[in-house]
């Protein structure tokens, strides 16, 4: 098999010049003796590391740097969504806390259909409908309860004073504001206190939140279950009947989120501790990489065509499968065994050619079930003790469904649209889906989310996750390829380009600068379809503890702004 790309590999050696990665151009990753947080504001990465320092673990800093991130980077940080957080102990002991949005009880299979059985423009993106019910809050405090050594009211503190003093508005923040105004100016308190009707925010800013300041008072000195049941939990329902939402009391109180084992997988001597549904990102990634595992990557060469292609036909191929098989575990059978199966990564890499590519339309599921014995922002911490977290949590889209409930100052999800409204119709990233992820009240929707944390003979080597929609799979895959095959540290890993496939659209999305005109017409050459303009690809952020010092390696994506603190 691995002969089989000895033509491309010669065409791969003669673009590169050389068969190993290159030394990455990039800043050194943060280094620390103690503790490490990496996250996409800066503001909130010294949260979670003064919360270290008074005495927190990382799962205490985990929880306050979430909730500060609610008030400081709004289009993706939230108490109004959810998400997933990986948990490992320094005794090595790990859990995922899956505090992922639920379908509203009165939710229906076709509800974002028309009288016709077409998919309604936006219905399932924009506005109150598109809201799932929210678990962030919930997630937090079971994470809290179960793993942290503060109180509830130190660690949520912080976010509520950033809230109510203010803070400067960088230029990722006002950019990314400015991106949605179009989304923000259709609901009159997200337009109050985003745009501020109108006099919009520039670099430099400062902008306080005092309806979320409220909020966070609130939670503090009534606890975790306000959200559910209290002030705010009436506020979010009466805003809901108001505007024709689906979320009522019963929904609220009703929410619960869930512990789940984490899916593991090996590549190349390696341990992964990753996703299980409903995010399809942990059975994607291992699939993938069990396929990888077939081929010498280190000697096609990093960033060559032959690399390039491989990992295109490998992405193409599991997107595949995440479209047939992956849902809700709790309604639904989904082989994971089978997808994560090496025999299985065999069978896939014997239909892949190393002179062509196959077109999306010639790739359908395979047949795991005959191997068996789902805007996004995500952080990662370590703390002195080696204890691990990596986070990841949404709205959904940038800003989510645009909806700021009335007199909360938070905004709502859209994440119904991540289930499939009609099978076989893309949703808003382009991803076709089976009746596997068919809306069903209480459901949990389809994830792409894959926070993952990767050991070497037991001990921990580093954690890594990004948001992105479906890149975020292919992100996160691409930082472990970067790190075990190619050598890098946690910073070249996660600056390097990135590519991205997800079957349908048969397209390739790929970054700025991030593939030189040879290897792109080598790539075409064979069949492979690139996309007409380039365009950043997720915001990894990571950490890594130096085998031979300990010393504590944080990296923070340049895409997006985001920074490493550490003590």
């Amino acid at each position: 098999m691995k002969r089989a790309f000895t033509a491309i590999l010669l065409l791969a050696l003669l673009t590169t010049g050389a068969v190993v990665a290159p030394s990455a151009a990039s800043r050194e990753p943060v280094r620390a003796r103690h503790g490490i947080v990496a996250s996409v504001s800066e503001i909130a990465s010294k949260v979670g590391v003064d919360v270290m320092q008074r005495g927190g673990n990382a799962v205490d800093a985990a929880v306050a740097v979430a909730l500060t991130l609610a008030v400081t980077w709004p289009s993706a940080g939230n108490i109004g969504g959810g998400g997933f957080m990986m948990i490992r102990r320094a005794d090595g002991r790990t859990e995922v806390i899956d505090y992922r949005e639920r379908a509203p009880l009165t939710a229906s299979r076709d509800m974002y259909l028309n009288e016709k059985g077409e998919v309604i423009k936006n219905a399932s993106t924009v506005g109150y409908r598109a809201v799932g019910v929210p678990g962030t809050i919930s997630g937090l405090a079971l994470a809290l309860s179960r793993h942290g050594k503060l109180k509830w009211a130190d660690v949520i503190e912080p976010a509520r004073a950033l809230a109510a003093e203010g803070f400067t508005l960088n230029h990722q923040t006002v950019r990314s504001i400015q991106g949605s105004r179009e989304l923000l100016a259709k609901f009159p308190d997200s337009n109050r206190i985003y745009l501020r009707d109108g006099k919009y925010y520039e670099e430099g800013d400062t902008i306080t939140q005092p309806d979320l300041a409220k909020t966070l008072t609130r939670l503090k000195e009534k606890g975790p279950r306000e959200f559910y049941e209290g002030e705010t939990a009436r506020l979010i329902v009466d805003d809901m009947q108001r505007n024709g939402g689906l979320i009522t009391a019963q929904d609220l109180k009703g929410y619960e989120p869930t512990i789940r084992n984490p899916l593991k997988g090996t590549y190349r001597g390696y341990e992964l501790l990753t996703m299980p549904p409903p995010s399809s990102g942990g059975a994607a990634l291992i699939e993938m990489l069990n396929v990888l595992e077939h081929y010498d990557l280190a000697r096609m060469g990093w960033n060559s065509s032959a690399e390039l292609h491989l990992l295109i036909e490998t992405m193409r191929r599991a997107f595949a499968d995440r479209a047939e098989f992956m849902g809700d575990t709790d309604f639904v059978k989904v082989p994971v065994a089978g997808l994560i199966s090496k025999k299985y990564a065999a069978e896939i890499a014997k239909t892949i050619a190393s002179d062509h590519a196959t077109p999306s339309e010639n790739i359908r599921a395979g047949k795991p079930v005959s191997y068996e014995s789902t805007e996004t922002t995500h952080f990662t911490i370590i703390d002195q003790e080696g204890n691990v977290v990596s986070n990841t949590y949404t709205l959904n889209n940038s800003f989510g469904s645009g909806v700021t409930a009335r007199g909360t100052g938070f905004l709502l999800n859209n994440e119904m649209d991540d289930f499939t409204s009609k099978p076989g119709v893309p949703n808003a990233y382009g991803l076709l889906q089976s009746e596997a992820n068919a809306i069903a009240p209480k459901k949990r929707p389809l994830s792409a989310m894959t926070p993952t944390i990767v050991l070497k003979d037991g001990k921990f080597v580093f954690a890594i996750g990004s948001p992105g929609g479906p890149t975020i799979i292919n992100t996160v895959l691409q930082v472990v390829v970067n790190v075990i095959d190619y050598g890098m540290n946690i910073q070249q890993a996660i600056d390097s380009p990135r590519i991205h496939h997800q079957w349908m659209p048969d397209v390739v999305r790929w970054e700025p600068m991030g593939i030189n005109g040879d290897t792109r017409a080598a790539l075409m050459s064979i069949g492979q379809k690139l996309s007409d303009r380039s365009g950043f690809i997720g915001d990894a952020h990571g950490v890594m503890v130096e085998a031979s010092t300990g010393m504590r390696l944080g990296a923070s994506d340049p895409r997006l702004g985001g920074a490493a603190v550490g003590y």
